[in-house]
This record gives C-alpha cells, structure tokens and sequence, in this order.
C-alpha cells in the first residue's frame, strides 16, 4: 500500500491483480480531520479491500466510478453490502453495461447518476465531477483540489484504448484537451493503471496530446 497526503486528505493505493500490462490501483481518499473516505474504482479482491478500509479505522461513506469496465467494479457489490454506501456513476456507463458483458462488469441494483459539471460534498471534500467520453460513453474524471483521478481516460504517457464498446478515440484526446488539459498543469493524475503523473509531464511528454496540444 502506498500512500500520499495532500493537505487534509490522505490517498491511501493499493495495488491489485490485473491481467493487463499495466498494474491496477484502487485508491481510498480519508479526510484525516473527520476520519471519513470514499473509494474511486474498487475493481477487484473486495474481501482484502475491505479489510484494508477498516484497518484504516474510518467510515467510508460512498463509491465513485470513472467507468463500468470489470476491472473497474469488481469489488462494488462486496463493498456495498458491507458498508451501505451510495455508488456514484454516469448514466450512459448503464446501458454500456446492459448491452455488453464482455468487458463491462455488474453493480448493486441501487446507484446514483453524476453528470458532467456535477460537484458531491463527500467526507468533507468537495469532488468535481468530469465527463471524458472516449474511453467509454460515460467516462468521468474526479478532481479534488489538485488531485485528479483520471481511470482509463488518461494515463501515464499514454491514453486509454478505444476500441471497446461505447468507444471512440477521436472523443477521447478532445475529452482530454477539452477538460482537462485545461485545469491547473500542477495538477497530480492518478490513473487506474500504471504510475501517477502531473497534467504539466503530460503535456510535454504523452505522444498522444503532442499534435493537439502545440
């Protein structure tokens, strides 16, 4: 498990098993003044993220999904029946979901709809909600002060693939030009595979943004 610390909220990583190239992180943001957090993409081994939460001794109080991929969802319904939360996703992620199993996983029968420019008050910390389509139809990105969760959309050096259902890979670098090359080039980007990154190292570095971007 590795951890980072911005100000008052802790992000709390740790990595699970994944057949991709890329590892897969599932990331738990504690806000250490009123020890409550939220979970971002918990796709997978539900039985040792659980434990991890409450070896955390906080009160976990909701679930965000970037997308509906399996790898992304997993450990959804472990965590839901365990502690109750809501599960935030984008409306277009759940007819992805119905009509293709392939990739897509499954969620509780109870969710609740974000939508682009939506911002959730959740453990006392005020999470911007982005939709990115590209990678998916309903892709969404999480900013938390300087902190962004990017999923699938963006990651380190590279972007993510297109050529599921609901994808497009035309959408997906002006989902990435559009809104979020735009916030501050500070901004750390926490991928749901491989090392985390900045906006400013992207921008210079990632070969996919090169032509849009200078």
């Amino acid at each position: 498990q590795n951890e980072y610390v911005d100000g008052e909220f802790t992000v709390y990583q740790i990595k699970v098993k994944n057949n991709s190239l890329m590892s897969k992180f599932i990331r738990t943001l504690k806000n250490e003044e009123t020890n409550e957090a939220f979970a971002v993409d918990p796709g997978d081994e539900g039985a040792r993220l659980i434990a991890n939460i409450e070896k955390l001794g906080c009160t976990l109080k909701a679930i965000l999904l970037t997308h509906g991929h399996a790898d992304h969802v997993g450990a959804v319904v472990d965590l839901k029946n365990r502690f109750n939360v809501p599960v935030y996703i984008n409306e277009k992620e759940i007819l992805c979901m119905k009509n293709d199993n392939t990739v897509f996983g499954k969620l509780p029968e109870c969710y609740d709809f974000i939508k682009d420019g939506d911002e959730l008050e959740i453990a006392g910390m005020k999470i911007k909600c982005i939709h990115t389509p590209g990678h998916t139809l309903g892709g969404m990105c999480f900013l938390i002060d300087n902190e962004l969760f990017t999923g699938d959309t963006l990651f380190q050096g590279a972007v993510g693939r297109s050529d599921f259902y609901g994808g497009n890979h035309g959408e997906l670098i002006n989902s990435i030009n559009e809104k979020l090359m735009i916030l501050d080039k500070k901004t750390n980007v926490y991928p749901g595979h491989g090392p985390s990154s900045t906006l400013m190292y992207e921008a210079m570095r990632n070969p996919f943004l090169q032509d849009d971007l200078f």
